[in-house]
Order: C-alpha cells, then sequence, then structure tokens
C-alpha cells in the first residue's frame, strides 16, 4: 500500500520529457550581468550622479524636489503669522 501511495508521487521519466524540470528556470534572472561601467553608492562619489546606482539618483532627486518645492512655498506663499498685538485702555 506504501508503494503504491509513493509510486504516485514520483514523477515519471515521460512526464519529465513532456514538461521539463520541476524546478523553475532562472532565464530572466540576468542580475549577474552588468552592461556598462559599475554604479557606486552616492556618498563614494558626491559629485558625479552619472555613476550612481539608480535607486541612490531617485532618492537625491526627489529630496532636490522636495527642498525647493518647500523653500518657493515658505518664501512666495508661506502662511504669515503676523499677530495683531492689542494695547490695553489706560486705566483713568
Amino acid at each position: 500500500m506504501a508503494a503504491a501511495c509513493s509510486a504516485r508521487f514520483i514523477p515519471s521519466a515521460s512526464l519529465l520529457a513532456r514538461h521539463g524540470p520541476t524546478s523553475p528556470s532562472s532565464g530572466l534572472a540576468g542580475a549577474a550581468d552588468h552592461h556598462g561601467p559599475p554604479r557606486i553608492n552616492i556618498w563614494e562619489d558626491p559629485m558625479s550622479p552619472s555613476k550612481w546606482k539608480e535607486e541612490h539618483f531617485v532618492l537625491a532627486s526627489l529630496s532636490g524636489w522636495g527642498l525647493l518645492i518647500y523653500g518657493g512655498f515658505k518664501v512666495f506663499g508661506g502662511k504669515n503669522d503676523k499677530k495683531d498685538e492689542v494695547i490695553p485702555a489706560a486705566a483713568s
């Protein structure tokens, strides 16, 4: 009985020939294939954005745009905190 159950779960040679290996292939996983110069971290050469890794370039660009927008808001359209002082009337 146990032999019959285990034989059911072992793939036959004809099944492997039709469907290929049981483990997925990594045909599109080409992360090790570098095209062009290797990318470096932003802190290793901060004055050369063309050499930075893509995610570091994105973070630096978003930070720069955020600072530009925040600075423009503060200079040109920020909320004014002018408070009107009330002078108390002199008691006579």
